[in-house]
């Protein structure tokens, strides 16, 4: 398995301060000690706070988009890739934060304006999901709920239990599929 790249490890650095020690503890320093490299080494790949934020940021979309890109053609697919990409197919009981959670809290608590990018990716993929093959009010609707879900995960607001994620979950797959068909 290859190593990665400082930058990678940085990032991972960074995301580990964040779920280690919270969003206050997010320093360059925080980040270069944890990486094990030094400030000087930081500041080559990232400058400023808001740059290593915009990387981390970056780097959730880029994934995002790759879990999407394996959308097929038919009517739906690119929703239904959403869902798989955003609701996982079994519920995890207590399962930690995950980077993604860590990269967008990073974003929101050190410069709202580093999520900008976010904002350009979410208004793509909503495009995308309207251009579908579906009705895009419905594609919009599910789009909503997932994350809305996704959202109460993140904040810890009631998401669905054992008992109902999976049917949850179903229920919006096959609400695709009834919008597929009409």
């Amino acid at each position: 398995m290859p190593r990665p790249s400082s930058k990678e490890r940085l990032l991972d650095a960074a995301a580990d301060v964040l779920l280690t020690e919270g969003a206050e503890s997010l320093t360059l320093e925080a980040v270069a000690r944890r990486a094990g490299v030094s400030k000087g080494g930081l500041f080559y790949h990232f400058p400023t706070k808001q740059a290593l934020v915009g990387a981390m940021v970056a780097r959730l979309t880029d994934a995002f988009d790759a879990a999407l890109a394996t959308a097929g053609g038919r009517p739906g697919d690119f929703l239904r890739a959403y869902v798989r990409a955003t609701i996982p197919e079994r519920h995890t009981a207590s399962a930690p934060a995950d980077r993604v959670t860590a990269a967008l809290l990073a974003g929101v608590l050190v410069d709202p304006a580093g999520l900008e990018p976010l904002r350009e990716r979410f208004a793509a993929w909503q495009t995308r999901l309207a251009d579908d093959g579906i009705d895009p009010a419905a594609a919009t609707a599910v789009r909503l709920a997932v994350d809305g879900w996704w959202a109460a995960r993140l904040l810890g607001l009631s998401e669905p239990g054992p008992d109902l994620h999976e049917p949850t979950r179903r229920y919006l797959m096959e609400a695709i599929d009834r919008a597929a068909r009409d």
